[in-house]
């Protein structure tokens, strides 16, 4: 039987694309609480600020382009015989602009636009303020598509269905202490499923790991999924 290979990625996937991870020392998340720009509490206090964060964020996406681990996950897919599922943390649209076709948002992403009244989802301008109407309904009540701290993330029922069908499950770049994402290593290995872990450093969860990998994603990521691809060759 032909592997199914699903990967989670988080922050740290992207971070040589030079975004940042909310738990660098330095860039747009030092310079903010948490609690202020990325939860549905902060945005009902002051969506001002809530906006412009994001709008920084979506303009330093849209400057940013695919490292060699991404364009390695595309390789992957590309390649492999069976199934790959990229399931991401990250908001930023990288996997797809390196080639990636099978990728699931699970925190949203920030060139999307949501209606908080209706529920109704478009294509985000490059700047979104408080006072735009939402295009079905009027309502202001427009917000970045992403899924904030105390949310629930998109895709759940989809994304556990995957880790019970996997024969492998890595997780590349993610810290492993944010729920559910961090159990997913166990949903999988529950279910049969070779785990690795390919991160910078070890995360909070790396004991669930039946491999390890260490070092920079760029370096990392493609001697994986060349040793992948040999090993079905």
């Amino acid at each position: 039987m032909t592997d199914k290979i699903v990967i989670l990625t988080g922050a740290g996937i992207s971070a040589e694309s030079g975004l940042g991870t909310f738990r660098d020392t330095d860039g747009l998340w030092t310079r903010h609480r948490l609690e202020d720009v990325a939860t549905p509490e902060g945005f009902a206090r002051n969506p001002d600020l809530v906006h412009e964060f994001y709008n920084a964020r979506r303009t330093h996406a849209a400057q940013a382009r695919p490292n060699a681990a991404h364009t390695a996950l595309a390789q992957l897919e590309d390649a492999h015989q069976g199934e790959v599922v990229i399931v991401t943390q990250n908001v930023d649209g990288l996997h797809e602009m390196a080639g990636s076709r099978n990728v699931i948002h699970m925190h949203g992403a920030l060139a999307g636009a949501l209606c908080g009244g209706c529920g109704a989802r478009w294509r985000a301008p490059d700047v979104m303020h408080t006072s735009d109407a939402c295009p079905t309904c009027q309502a202001l009540a427009t917000r970045p598509d992403v899924v904030w701290f105390g949310e629930i993330p998109y895709h759940m029922d989809t994304i556990w269905g995957h880790l019970t069908d996997a024969d492998l499950f890595a997780a590349i770049g993610t810290s492993g202490e944010v729920y559910p994402a961090a159990a997913f290593v166990q949903e999988a290995a529950q279910h049969g499923a070779h785990t690795i872990e390919i991160n910078l450093a070890p995360s909070a969860t790396v004991s669930d790991f039946a491999e390890t990998r260490f070092g920079a994603a760029t370096q990392t990521v493609p001697d994986w999924v060349r040793s992948e691809l040999d090993r079905h060759t």
